[in-house]
């Protein structure tokens, strides 16, 4: 099912009927998800993802915009008749019912032409169990279950009625880091089995990028970007993106341009073909470093951490924003401990220029 948004917009009433401002927590979202695909839903805390992923279930009406579901407009349709299924951060399980029953319940549900008999709504609840592997836990209560296998239930759940579209809010955050990766791939797995399209709302940028056939970053309810993950860590639109993808996290410094040349500090680093003499702030990703004896930029070396296959070195500069940089390197290269200083070549894939007052990105020409 094809999703189309245009100009979504939400805005709350502020607390403070007297004195307070309205808050926009979406503003003039606009979008056309493909059917079959799994988006992620991008950014940080009261970024606007959860209330997009709300009004598009029905839970919250917008208060401008439009929303699409193939042809039809279902903006004032009500939740249960837009055909979503929605996982939430909590499972919100029923924990007086087994496993065979959270499952069936949306299916008791149904009337009409839908309405099913117990043998159909059995088949069914087994059936969706099986494609997430819970099929064996049928008779137990939530409470006998393990967190992945609690929200594993909970997509059971979801897609027992066979839904349109599956809309996902922070499924993962309440499991632990093992968990949490094995339960993304499973959710990939089910989303490629079924193709049915969905929504997935995450902070997390691991998991956002790792599974997602596109990503939506957000910030502060207006869209950043938008593309394949791979695409908008290689080229991001601003400095917020490109800090808001990569760990580990984008180094980021002062910088000028003068005769077409980069100078973080008093080092000239590379070549910025068809920038204009300007001051700049530079972004390069950690794996952008080239240990270098002719190199450009000159460091501090503060300690090296060993990582095994990679060597992550972390250093100084005087014209770096972050507290310390860190830079990915082959560990075959084998740094020595008792170096006290390095020098850098930079690999202009990795290397990104931002406008310093609006943040936005100065492209220049890569040979």
């Amino acid at each position: 099912m094809k999703i189309v948004l245009k100009d979504l917009t939400k805005i709350f009433p502020s607390r403070n009927k007297k004195a307070g401002e309205e808050v926009v927590a979406v503003s003039n979202f606009n979008i056309t998800i493909p059917d079959g695909k799994l988006i992620g839903l991008l950014g940080p805390s009261g970024c606007g993802k959860s209330t997009t992923l709300y009004m598009i279930s029905g839970l919250q009406k917008p208060t401008s915009g439009r929303i699409f579901f193939g042809e039809n407009d279902v903006t004032e349709l009500s939740t249960e008749k837009r055909g979503i299924g929605l996982v939430f951060q909590n499972y919100a399980l029923y924990p007086h019912m087994t496993v065979k029953q959270n499952i069936m319940f949306p299916l008791d549900n149904l009337t009409g032409k839908d309405k099913m008999t117990k043998i159909q709504k059995l088949k069914r609840a087994y059936e969706t169990a099986k494609l997430v592997q819970i099929e064996d836990l049928m008779d137990r209560k939530p409470s006998e279950l393990s967190g992945g296998q609690q929200q594993r239930v909970a997509i059971a759940r979801a897609l027992v009625k066979m839904p349109r579209v599956l809309l996902l809010d922070e499924p993962l955050s309440n499991l632990d880091a093992r968990l949490r990766l094995q339960t993304r791939e499973e959710i990939r797995r089910i989303q490629k089995a079924t193709g049915i399209t969905t929504l997935f709302v995450t902070h997390d940028q691991d998991e956002a990028m790792s599974i997602s056939d596109m990503i939506v970053v957000m910030k502060q309810g207006v869209v950043q970007q938008v593309g394949k993950p791979q695409d908008v860590y290689d080229n991001p639109a601003n400095l917020f993106v490109a800090k808001f993808l990569g760990i580990p996290p984008i180094n980021v410094f002062e910088g000028e341009v003068r005769g077409e040349k980069l100078y973080i500090g008093n080092d000239c680093v590379m070549d910025v073909k068809g920038v204009s003499d300007c001051a700049v702030t530079v972004g390069i990703r950690p794996e952008g470093f080239i240990p270098s004896e002719n190199g450009g930029l000159a460091c501090n070396i503060s300690n090296i951490e060993v990582m095994g296959r990679d060597v992550s070195i972390v250093s100084t500069h005087a014209a770096s924003l972050n507290p310390v940089i860190r830079s990915i390197v082959n560990s075959d290269l084998n740094i020595s401990e008792e170096k006290t200083s390095i020098r850098y070549q930079l690999k202009p894939n990795k290397v990104f220029l931002f406008d310093k007052a609006i943040q936005e990105r100065i492209p220049f020409e890569v040979k």
